[in-house]
């Protein structure tokens, strides 16, 4: 019987330890509960226990049993993100993305977070502004509002995010300009660690302020496409040494390409299309871990190939489109190790082409339709599939000749 008792109190004890070791913080429980009321499509879990902290999916806690991270990406919640979730005071972690079915605006109380560390909310429905309150979270180190439905400006207080290396604010209906440090207001050029600025497909107007880019950035991908972004280049982009990725295209930027560009050697995908750029070609030479070049539909001078395009040899992807190439078209081009696609069409190629020799295993795509190519010599080993509709070429050209019929 003693025994027995002694059986019983140790369970009990073990029992009630375990209840107080798991039991959530009971301010964290509130702010949680009421998420769950806003929410539809919460995890079965959710349903099965008072606790969170012990039994929640998506929720961790830390020894206090705080919650310190909130993560439920791609579960089909709906409802609203209200501002009860400035409660939970220890959170360091706000992954909600990819819910489709998450609306309304982002409260401003987000900015009471101060211990956040990761915003994730990429992928769902938000509306409204982004508040400028965020700029309070100063150990933020990623934030992705990315594929949302923000309207309004960037805010410039998001230039006191000193410790932010991932800003992505793509895919959204973002309108005015980059802001940048005035003296009085902080600005984008604050972000010395940032590696990635995605501002793509949205609204941006304006020109891209000098001052954003110094060589004291560690910047990797900047992704500027798709916006009404006009002037030109600043010359300061070609200080960011670190640069890998460099989009502008499909924006109205006007003027000569810096000369100094071609000092960005890291850089492996160029993209300037789709804009009204004037000048001469860039000169790409020593650029040469690029692996992908468009440089079509803008105003360069008319120029012969200029000679880097047949000395990079980790380029993959080749495209002036509607640009402004005449005379003859290098054969080299064709040979480079890792070619994959040449697009050239519609430019003022003439003379003979020869790609009969030394033509790359990789190379899949030629299209050079509506220049002024006069005849081509090909190899029997030549894989490629070779568009010439539009070229004198064609004219003389057997009429089952592939290369020669509409794409």
């Amino acid at each position: 019987m003693v025994a027995f008792r002694l059986l019983l109190c140790s369970l009990f004890l073990f029992t009630w330890i375990n209840a107080i070791s798991s039991a959530t913080n009971p301010e964290d429980a509130a702010v949680l509960q009421s998420l769950k009321d806003q929410w539809g499509n919460t995890p079965p879990s959710w349903n099965n226990s008072n606790d969170p902290c012990g039994a929640w999916d998506g929720i961790t806690c830390d020894k206090n049993a705080s919650v310190i991270e909130l993560e439920l990406p791609g579960m089909g919640l709906t409802g609203i993100l209200i501002g009860d979730i400035a409660g939970l005071t220890e959170l360091n972690t706000l992954d909600l993305s990819f819910n489709r079915g998450l609306t309304g605006p982002l409260s401003p109380r987000l900015g009471d977070l101060r211990k956040l560390s990761a915003i994730n909310l990429a992928g769902c429905s938000f509306t409204g502004i982004i508040p400028s309150e965020l700029g309070n979270l100063t150990e933020l180190t990623y934030l992705a509002l990315n594929s949302n439905n923000f309207t309004g400006e960037i805010p410039s207080s998001l230039g006191k995010l000193s410790n932010i290396y991932w800003l992505d604010l793509a895919e959204n209906h973002l309108t005015g300009t980059l802001p940048v440090s005035t003296g009085i207001d902080p600005g984008l050029d604050g972000l010395k660690k940032a590696k990635h600025f995605h501002f793509n497909k949205n609204q941006l107007s304006g020109e891209i302020p000098a001052k954003l880019f110094g060589s004291d950035m560690s910047l990797i991908d900047v992704l500027f496409d798709q916006n009404l972004l006009e002037g030109s280049i600043p010359y300061t982009l070609g200080l960011v040494q670190t640069l890998e990725v460099l989009r502008l295209n499909q924006n109205a930027m006007t003027g000569s390409v810096p000369s100094n560009l071609n000092d960005l050697t890291n850089v492996h995908e160029l993209n300037l299309a789709h804009n009204m750029l004037t000048g001469k070609l860039p000169n790409l030479t020593g650029m040469n871990s690029l692996s992908y070049v468009d440089l079509s539909n803008n105003s360069f001078q008319k120029t012969e190939a200029p000679g880097w395009i047949s000395t990079l040899d980790s380029l993959t992807t080749l495209i002036i489109e509607y640009g402004a190439l005449q005379g003859l078209l290098p054969p080299q081009l064709f040979s480079l190790p890792q070619i994959q696609q040449v697009k050239l069409r519609n430019n003022a190629f003439s003379g003979q082409l020869d790609m009969s020799r030394n033509i790359s295993l990789q190379l899949q795509l030629t299209d050079l339709q509506d220049n002024d190519i006069q005849s081509v010599t090909l190899s029997s080993e030549n894989n490629t599939t070779l568009l010439l509709t539009g070229n004198p070429a064609c004219d003389a050209a057997p009429k089952n000749t592939v290369y020669c019929q509409p794409r």
